[in-house]
């Protein structure tokens, strides 16, 4: 079952609440509107006015105006000085939104739930809910999250109750989905499909309630609303699972039609439904879209060439069809990424591997690099990896293609033995260099030179030292993986 999304943001938490905030600042919020204003003009006076209104609001004796101050001075592009303000907020405001949100950041971190309860409790005690306004839809999501976590732990452990307790405490509805969706998986994980079938139908019938603009058409529910097909096909899963399948086959076709792109996962699924069901050609039809695409893993290239042999009786005529196939969709990936191609300056780096060599992009001029930004804690990034092992095997022998693996945004305290036993316990070839956080300024210098916003991101680069291709993400299909990677190598070789 699939419950991870194609691509890890730094926050997707963060979205949501950053979001939420741009949507519901209020007309009469003066503040706001003279800011956006002197940020607006051209005036060079106005500009003098904005660094002082923003200097006074950096002093200010609530941590609101501060904070306030230091997203405008990243409007305005002084990263220095917002940073230097954020790093010190949690210090001038010890019961401040900022010090409550940092001293819970790493409750899912701890071993066991009876571990987490306790952090909560005593962090809740600290930081109680009324001590804040609760105004915004997301003010109260800070203690959603740790709630969820919680409930997550608890579910792992197999105590239901508890599980029930910490997920009927959450508070901000647009977010429950979401909150939902991570208990659902603790319980399919530790084979409870049961409560996992609760839960699943929760996250999707509240994703559902925000379908349509059903509760308005805000950032915020169009977030919600926007898991409706994921989450209903993780239920559809679990019902196929538990051999509910006319359920199953209802939810799938649910999940099918909301989607807005193709989906190997989805359509697998209600494949398998289908033939269960003995639907054989509505079954093939399915398949056929993935295939189609370039997208079938080798079960269902399995079962694509099963249902051809039951339809047509025998498998004569199969590969004749499977290669013609195949040669159009790789005609399709070649004007595709003809006019995905882009030529840009990529930015330069030295970074350290594993054991403590520096390595610079600059070392490499001459050759076609390919960069994979991951994390340990990103599933998808974790999902690609097979594919990226088989390009790898792929291009060992041509000393002209380089792949480098940087991790990034790390969450851990130790985040260059977190990398290497990750890489060396699945005994992946791969050299990776650790794109860590500046002590002074905690950014991911090389990640953000390369403005990604969400992780796998993977950059193709020339020999001339231009970016010619980037990705984000990944679906879930290895060999369509290769294909994509394979053709922009050749493409960027070539031009």
């Amino acid at each position: 079952m699939k419950l991870l999304k194609t691509a890890c943001s730094i926050l997707l938490l963060l979205v949501a609440i950053n979001a939420t905030e741009a949507q519901t600042t209020k007309p009469a919020d003066t503040l706001v509107q003279y800011l956006d204003k002197l940020v607006a003009s051209k005036d060079s006076a106005d500009k003098t006015v904005l660094r002082a209104r923003l200097a006074d609001l950096s002093e200010a004796k609530t941590e609101k105006e501060v904070l306030t101050a230091a997203n405008y001075y990243y409007r305005i592009g002084d990263t220095k000085k917002s940073d230097a303000i954020y790093s010190n907020i949690a210090t001038r405001f010890p019961l401040g939104t900022r010090a409550r949100n940092e001293a819970s950041k790493d409750f899912y971190l701890l071993k066991t739930a009876a571990e987490a309860e306790a952090a909560y409790k005593a962090w809740i005690k600290k930081f109680p809910p009324t001590m804040y306004e609760n105004i915004k839809v997301d003010d109260r999501l800070a203690y959603d999250y740790v709630r969820a976590v919680i409930a997550g732990k608890f579910a792992a452990e197999k105590n239901v109750a508890k599980a029930n307790e910490y997920a009927n405490m959450l508070e901000v509805d647009f977010w429950k989905g979401n909150a939902y969706s991570g208990v659902t998986g603790a319980f399919y994980k530790n084979g409870d499909l049961a409560n996992a079938e609760i839960y699943a139908k929760k996250a999707m019938d509240n994703s559902f309630s925000y379908v349509d603009g059903k509760k308005g058409n805000e950032n915020w529910a169009k977030f919600s609303a926007s898991a409706y097909a994921g989450l209903t096909s993780t239920y559809a899963n679990i019902l196929f699972e538990r051999k509910k399948y006319a359920e199953a086959l209802k939810y799938s076709e649910i999940a099918y039609k909301k989607s807005t792109s193709l989906s190997p996962n989805l359509n697998y699924r209600y494949a398998q439904i289908l033939m269960g069901l003995n639907r054989n050609q509505e079954a093939y039809d399915k398949l056929e879209e993935v295939v189609k695409a370039g997208k079938a893993t080798p079960e269902i290239v399995a079962d694509f060439k099963k249902l051809y042999v039951k339809l047509k009786g025998n498998e004569s005529g199969f590969d004749a069809y499977a290669a013609s196939i195949r040669k159009a969709y790789l005609e399709n990936l070649s004007k595709q990424l003809t006019k995905d191609i882009v030529k840009e300056p990529a930015a330069p780096f030295s970074l350290t591997d594993l054991n403590g060599k520096q390595v610079s992009l600059a070392d490499y001029k001459g050759k076609i690099v390919i960069l994979d930004f991951w994390a340990t804690w990103c599933g998808p990034c974790k999902a690609s990896f097979p594919a990226m092992q088989m390009a790898v095997n792929k291009y060992k022998d041509d000393e002209n293609v380089k792949f480098l693996f940087i991790h990034t945004w790390e969450k851990v305290a130790d985040p260059v033995k977190d990398a290497a036993d990750y890489i060396k316990g699945k005994k992946y070839s791969f050299e990776v260099l650790m794109d860590l956080k500046d002590a002074q300024t905690k950014v991911n210098k090389v990640v953000s030179s390369y403005k990604v916003n969400g992780i796998p991101a993977k950059f193709v680069i020339d020999a001339a030292g231009n970016v010619r291709f980037k990705l984000t993400g990944f679906d879930g299909s290895n060999e369509a993986a290769v294909d994509e990677l394979s053709m922009m190598i050749d493409m960027a070789k070539a031009k």
